[in-house]
């Protein structure tokens, strides 16, 4: 029979305010900066996910765990339904947890992973008042502190490259076929990959700093990741030069923002940021407006875009920016996640549109 105890634990604010709860993670203590995911499915995606790097998460959906982890199965060397080979969450804050999980594919309880991964969580948390605090006050650094564990100082991690943490640091390869994309790990999920694979492509997975024209393309892409998008200074740099060419560039949220900045865009800290499965994106210049997945705390600023540039879709929600694209080259980026895992895959096509942009641009 399983042990049903589990130790008092706190999540502590700046301000000093403690929300008592109870550990079914990792027994430590941690730090980070606590945002907020109103997705109601998709943890094992959400908490793999790079982008997550250095955030205690809350997850405003009232119920988590009940279908349990999945598998550590590979395909093409990545893992099938994860998006990284590890959690990069610092820490997990949920209201109920249900240890008794049912799904065809788990193997384990999310409380069992979470300590395999040694990731601090808290449950019995009102989450969806907590979720009101950030709204009201912005994301920010908080820890939680467990009773008997020394206690840690505040942490705000967008004061670290958390790119480089979490980029690869060696070139890897997938997939044999004619079309060449160098991909510019900045945090990259592994159904980007996976999605590029499906089409006749040959993926060269390059680290963020990494000189990508020493390498022979066809088309460049530039990942997600977290963190503030002005740390990546090299990337910026090397995206600068890609500019001065014709080879198609594709990026997507913080890829969105490098690519932004390298054009002379600004980019800035959104108060709470956007992280869920239903944020409504029009296609600028149309009728026609989709679900989109997304996960960011940055933008880039609208009145920025600079000439030759142009605003390719707009959040629905509150108008802020969600993609670029250059008005004769064959430059493009989304804010939001076309490749979804989790969330809706309405946007998917882009994935097309990169691939079929390559193709005549190689025809040319």
């Amino acid at each position: 029979m399983k042990d049903r105890t589990y130790p008092p634990a706190k999540l502590v604010l700046p301000d000093g305010t403690q929300i008592h709860g109870k550990s079914f993670g990792f027994p430590s203590s941690t730090s980070g900066e606590l945002v907020f995911n109103t997705a109601m499915t998709g943890y094992p995606e959400s908490l793999t996910d790079p982008s997550y790097k250095g955030q205690i998460l809350v997850l405003t959906y009232p119920s988590i765990g009940n279908y349990g982890v999945p598998a550590d199965s590979k395909t093409d060397k990545l893992l099938r339904y994860f998006e990284s080979e590890h959690i990069h969450i610092s820490g997990l804050i949920i209201a109920d947890y249900s240890e008794d999980y049912n799904h065809w594919n788990a193997v384990k309880s999310l409380g069992e992973w979470l300590k395999e991964e040694k990731i601090p969580a808290l449950f019995g948390i009102d989450t969806r008042s907590l979720t009101k605090l950030i709204r009201e006050k912005g994301t920010m650094p908080a820890k939680i502190v467990h009773d008997l564990i020394e206690d840690i100082p505040f942490e705000d991690p967008n004061d670290r490259n958390l790119v480089d943490e979490v980029s690869t640091k060696e070139v890897i390869e997938y997939g044999n076929g004619n079309i060449k994309i160098a991909l510019v790990d900045c945090g990259v999920k592994n159904n980007i990959i996976r999605s590029l694979l499906q089409f006749d492509t040959k993926i060269i997975r390059v680290p963020w700093d990494y000189d990508f024209y020493k390498l022979a393309f066809d088309g460049l892409f530039i990942s997600n990741g977290p963190g503030n998008p002005e740390k990546c200074e090299t990337t910026i740099e090397h995206l600068k030069s890609a500019l001065e060419n014709e080879k198609p560039i594709f990026g997507i949220c913080l890829g969105h923002q490098l690519l932004s900045l390298a054009a002379g865009a600004k980019t800035y800290k959104l108060k709470f940021g956007h992280r869920s499965h239903n944020q409504p994106v029009l296609l600028n210049g149309t009728q026609k407006a989709y679900l989109t997945s997304q996960n960011h705390g940055y933008a880039v600023s609208e009145a920025s875009v600079p000439q030759k540039w142009e605003s390719w879709f707009t959040n629905l929600n509150d108008h802020t920016n969600e993609g670029i694209r250059h008005q004769s080259k064959p430059f493009f980026s989304t804010q939001f996640h076309p490749e979804a895992s989790s969330g809706p895959t309405d946007t998917s096509f882009l994935f097309n549109t990169f691939i079929q942009t390559i193709e005549q641009c190689k025809n040319q």
